[in-house]
């Protein structure tokens, strides 16, 4: 039988054991988190790099970049050797608590061995079976410092997977079917940053079926009125109504399957271009499919390319021009077939020859549409049903072309003398 008083003795090392580990844990865990953060910042610095070069390289930041990426590389290495040098002092010091455990052991099992109080073969047992355990124990350093980061980047992926979206659906959400009457911005007021107000009292009200124009000075609210529609982001005052129903009170996936955009600056998917296009309506046919690519002229684009529109793009579409990632989108809001349409510069990618038929194919698909239209240029402003002028985040002057041109001393008309007719001039 083992001695229990030899017992003792091995559970007293094996905690001694134990302090070290204990000790450094929460150093190795601020470093492994410092690690990852910097990890982070040279994945962000290699795809800013990759996604930027032109502008990298029209400006000269070579060297600038360069720089920063090797101090983020350095800062990263002696991170490491810190996490290093602290995990690597623990194996030698367990070792020598394991020995001087070993020893302790060997030194009094032999003095019960002398006093009869054990027997040589309980003695062995119990050796082996200690031998057994510390090997484990002083391997527990290294694994500790593996499972700490570990520990550290999951935390960081729970973060992520923790964070709740600030737009949600109402508890019983309404499904919004079709657009019967109007929608309308009632007293519509918007902030990103407490204080600092970016829409204030906005109304306005769009019948079915209407044009509405936005037009103003940059900065001064457009892009973020259109934006609240869809509820990507949810006014902070007043409220938007469609059919005389608060937009909250609609399921968000009914409310944005009747909401196609086309905005400035479009995001085009690895893969094909059928596959871009069929993001729209992934159900769609093939007649819906060519439809589609005539009404946003991409015919041209497609005729060229050897494989059609089963060519593969290059990530985020680097591989075709702006007008063509341009008409791509156009082309997906097209297949979509939704009773509201957003256009948000639709055209701005366009030359003058590719923009004069496209505005073609949009005046096709804007009918029996409500169509919401962000735009500086003449061509698709001036045949809105109705124009909103919002300058630094209120609306001053809303009606037609025409009557907006009246106006005199007005918004719109100084805009249409800075800019429209200018334009005009230059395409009479």
């Amino acid at each position: 039988m083992s001695s229990w008083k030899l017992a003792i003795v091995g559970v007293v090392v094996l905690c001694c054991a134990f302090l070290p580990v204990a000790l450094i844990r929460k150093r190795i865990k601020k470093t492994s988190n410092a690690n990852t953060v910097v990890v982070g910042d040279i994945t962000t610095n290699i795809n800013e790099t990759f996604h930027g070069n032109k502008i990298m390289t029209g400006y000269g930041l070579q060297d600038k970049l360069r720089t920063k990426f090797n101090n983020q590389i350095r800062e990263s290495f002696n991170i490491n050797m810190s996490l290093v040098k602290r995990a690597t002092w623990m194996s030698p010091l367990m070792y020598m608590i394991a020995s001087i455990g070993v020893a302790l052991v060997l030194h009094f099992g032999n003095t019960l061995i002398i006093k009869g109080e054990m027997t040589t073969g309980s003695f062995a047992s119990f050796v082996t079976s200690l031998l057994l355990l510390y090997k484990p124990v002083k391997d527990l350093g290294r694994v500790t410092t593996n499972l700490q980061n570990v520990f550290v980047a999951m935390s960081r992926v729970f973060e992520l997977f923790a964070i709740e979206a600030k737009i949600t659906d109402a508890k019983n959400p309404i499904e919004l079917k079709e657009i019967k009457k109007s929608i309308k911005f009632e007293q519509v007021g918007f902030e990103y940053e407490a204080g600092k107000p970016v829409l204030e009292n906005i109304n306005l009200e769009a019948k079915c079926g209407e044009v509405v124009a936005f037009v103003g000075n940059s900065g001064g609210g457009k892009s973020t009125a259109v934006n609240l529609i869809p509820r990507f982001y949810d006014c902070t005052q007043g409220r938007i109504t469609i059919d005389d129903i608060n937009i909250k009170n609609y399921s968000l996936k009914s409310l944005r399957e009747n909401i196609a955009e086309v905005f400035q600056d479009n995001f085009i998917f690895t893969g094909t271009i059928k596959e871009n296009i069929m993001l729209g309506k992934p159900d769609a046919t093939e007649v819906e499919l060519e439809n589609a690519v005539k009404l946003a002229h991409l015919e041209d684009v497609v005729s060229e390319l050897e494989d059609g529109l089963d060519t593969n793009l290059a990530e985020m579409g680097t591989s075709l021009s702006g007008g063509q990632r341009q008409r791509i989108a156009i082309a997906r809001a097209i297949i979509k077939n939704a009773p509201i349409l957003i256009l948000d510069e639709a055209t701005s990618a366009l030359d003058n020859k590719s923009e004069a038929v496209v505005q073609k194919a949009l005046q096709n698909l804007i009918k029996n549409k409500t169509v919401f239209i962000i735009a500086h240029r003449l061509s698709t402003v001036k045949d809105a049903d109705k124009i909103a002028v919002i300058m630094n985040g209120n609306i001053t002057e809303i009606g037609r072309h025409e009557e907006l041109l009246n106006i005199e001393g007005g918004n719109y008309k100084t805009l249409y003398d800075m800019q429209f007719k200018h334009l005009e001039e230059v395409t009479a």
